[in-house]
């Protein structure tokens, strides 16, 4: 299939079958993913918590409005924002680009004390939608690479976040939970996979100037 008929391919799957697993090797790829998502000045406040576990995402399913995509898929994603960005996630950062590039501290220093004062400038709560927005890009990412490697997945909002974090115990990571992506393999039953696409035309979704 062209890149295309894998985005076509794609739906919100409703329903997985319980008896197929991703392989670690697909599991990995899903993490690199992550990892390599493109970040606002590649600063990375944001983590993804893998759950495989069926007894803890059995306990999950109420906290996410009784969903079963959380409970029958293969494994959960939950894509997590730090509590907050203090200077040190900063100094983190540019010490992390000093090592593997080698580049000068003269060079970097600028770049350094500009990005923390841009974050100080902002509130708790801007900090916080800041991270939110580097999320979103790392979910549409996952699901681009998931369909591009014959997975499926559910994008979720629907969840109760403070709940979820309660029992991930993901306070203690500094972390706040905001997007779930169920992945696996769709149930051969599953009847929104034969669903037609609605979208807009080309014409009216894309405009060239």
């Amino acid at each position: 299939m062209t890149t295309i008929d894998k985005l076509k391919w794609r739906y919100a799957t409703k329903k997985f079958d319980t008896e197929r697993l991703l392989s670690e090797e697909k599991l990995n790829t899903l993490k690199q993913a992550f990892n390599l998502t493109a970040t606002s000045f590649g600063l990375q406040t944001i983590s993804m918590v893998v759950i495989k576990d069926k007894a803890l995402r059995a306990s999950l399913v109420e906290h996410a409005y009784y969903q079963n995509q959380v409970l029958e898929s293969s494994h959960l994603l939950v894509i997590c924002i730090q509590e907050d960005i203090v200077t040190n996630d900063v100094d983190a950062y540019f010490d992390n680009v000093k090592a593997i590039r080698e580049t000068p501290e003269t060079i970097l220093e600028s770049y350094r004390n500009d990005l923390k004062k841009m974050m100080t400038s902002k509130s708790i709560d801007e900090r916080q939608e800041w991270s939110t927005k580097q999320a979103y890009i790392a979910l549409g990412n996952l699901m681009t690479v998931c369909a591009i490697e014959g997975i499926d997945s559910c994008p979720m909002e629907g969840f109760k976040p403070a709940a979820f974090d309660e029992v991930l115990k993901l306070k203690d990571k500094n972390l706040k939970s905001v997007l779930l992506l169920p992945v696996g393999y769709r149930a051969e039953d599953d009847k929104f996979a034969n669903f037609k696409k609605v979208r807009k035309t080309l014409h009216e979704a894309v405009i060239e100037m």
